[in-house]
């Protein structure tokens, strides 16, 4: 015998369960961030003190510009790290946040062609035009997300590709540009 509010109460719990793991990594996930961002000013506030002592100890221009090219150095190392660290936080934020939702998506569709089943089943006599109508739509529908889906990880892949190619050029332009200012 078909029961709704059997099914409506495991959707129920489902969405309840699915809503405490978003909240959980959402939390997880701020933290790694403000870890993130405390040691990054902790960081700072040390080559800002190093700089500083150091700059107190110059004797001549030389060494003041020696001493200006080292710091600037330091500092893109430090903005570089930064910027990677923040961005492979990011993405795996990101691709947690995915599988979370494809988890979802995937629990959901079961949910919903199991109900269509059950309720096919329990539909009146002569109402298969119906049923085989709400069947259809919901497979078109699914098929269509499916397809949204691997289309945005295509798009998604592409990016980090594009960020990561661009970082590491960056990263070498940075490192030529100080070696050419000390030379």
């Amino acid at each position: 015998m078909y029961n709704a509010s059997e099914q409506f109460t495991e959707f129920n719990q489902a969405n309840v369960s699915n809503a405490v793991k978003l909240a959980s990594f959402s939390i997880e996930n701020a933290e790694k961030l403000v870890s993130l961002n405390i040691n990054a000013a902790k960081l700072a506030i040390a080559q800002a003190v190093e700089g500083a002592q150091a700059a107190a100890s110059v004797k001549d221009v030389q060494e003041l510009l020696s001493l200006r090219a080292k710091l600037a150095e330091v500092g893109v190392q430090s903005a570089t790290g930064y910027s990677r660290t923040l961005y492979e936080l990011s993405t795996e934020a990101q691709a947690g946040f995915s599988a979370l939702a494809e988890e979802t998506w995937n629990a959901y569709t079961k949910s919903v062609a199991s109900w269509v089943e059950k309720a096919s089943q329990a539909a009146p006599a002569g109402s298969d035009v119906a049923v085989n109508a709400l069947k259809s739509t919901f497979a078109a529908s699914t098929a269509a997300f499916d397809q949204f889906q691997k289309a945005t990880k295509q798009v998604v892949d592409f990016a980090d590709a594009s960020v990561r190619a661009a970082t590491a050029t960056a990263t070498k332009a940075a490192a030529n540009a100080t070696k050419t200012k000390r030379a």
